[in-house]
């Protein structure tokens, strides 16, 4: 897994937000989608790359720039020549665990207190660990929780818009605590379902059972409601699997594949073959 270290730095880019909006309820965690407009055009994002954020954030250890990586979340545009980029951030805290302190994330709340026609400061682009696979008959299992869903829905739309002809299958699932966090694929703003009359993609949600409990979110029962189709895709030697979410998300993902394939080691030694042909990827947060 790649550090934020293993990025360069030194080549940055001056973005201006054009337009920021919290996709979630007043209630629930915030999550703002952030259009962006890089005031350079040299700078090019393609949906398959990230960009990395650089905030002034003086630490403990002389470091004084923090450095944070976010995925596209739509198709890249292009406004006066220049790129126009979309993203998703989520406003994030976390608790010291000797002292029990609440910190802001330094990243993401910078970002979420920006306002239109606020500067700030990017690098990249780089690689995701995901590509658009050349292979039009490629079958792709995309799983996401939270803001990572912004991958692949530029992937998604790239597909449906500037692929022609896809023939393999897409199977979506996506994770949140309750159906008023599931970005893009809620009563407000459903902007997935603009493909779900596509033959080829089919979507699934997976929420909490108890979200105001804190009952875990039931990715591993969604996948494997679906699991008769899952097997037969992960039977194909063409069939790429790609995930986004929190550190949680790998129990439930064994759970879940170990009862589709009929057992741990049988999934065990599926996922090894994914992951020596670069079927695998995964993106951590």
């Amino acid at each position: 897994m790649a550090h934020l270290l293993d990025f360069d730095t030194e080549k940055r880019y001056k973005a201006v937000v054009k337009d920021t909006s919290r996709l979630t309820p007043k209630d629930t965690d915030e999550v703002r989608e952030i259009v962006l407009e890089v005031k350079d055009p040299a700078f090019k994002c393609e949906v398959d790359q990230s960009f990395g954020v650089l905030v002034d954030a003086p630490g403990d250890f002389g470091n004084t720039l923090h450095h944070r990586l976010y995925s596209v979340a739509d198709l890249p545009g292009s406004s006066n020549g220049n790129a126009q980029l979309t993203m998703l951030v989520k406003r994030c805290f976390y608790v010291d665990e000797f002292s029990g302190e609440k910190y802001d994330g330094v990243a993401s709340n910078y970002l979420c207190d920006r306002s239109k026609g606020d500067e700030i400061t990017l690098t990249g682009p780089f690689e995701l660990p995901f590509r658009v696979p050349e292979d039009k008959t490629a079958n792709m299992i995309l799983i996401g929780m939270g803001t990572g869903i912004a991958p692949f829905r530029a992937f998604i739309k790239h597909i449906y818009k500037n692929v022609k002809d896809w023939e393999g299958k897409i199977r979506l699932f996506y994770g949140a605590n309750s159906g008023l966090e599931l970005l893009y694929m809620n009563d407000k703003n459903n902007d997935l379902a603009n493909y779900y009359d596509e033959e080829t993609f089919k979507a699934f949600q997976a929420l909490s059972p108890r979200p105001h409990w804190a009952d875990p979110i039931d990715l591993d029962k969604a996948l494997e409601k679906q699991g008769e189709e899952l097997l037969e895709m992960l039977s194909r030697s063409n069939t790429y699997v790609y995930v986004a979410g929190y550190e949680s998300i790998h129990k439930m993902l064994n759970k879940a594949f170990a009862n589709i394939l009929g057992s741990e080691e049988k999934w065990r030694l599926r996922k090894a073959e994914l992951i020596a042909g670069k079927k695998w990827a995964e993106i951590i947060f």
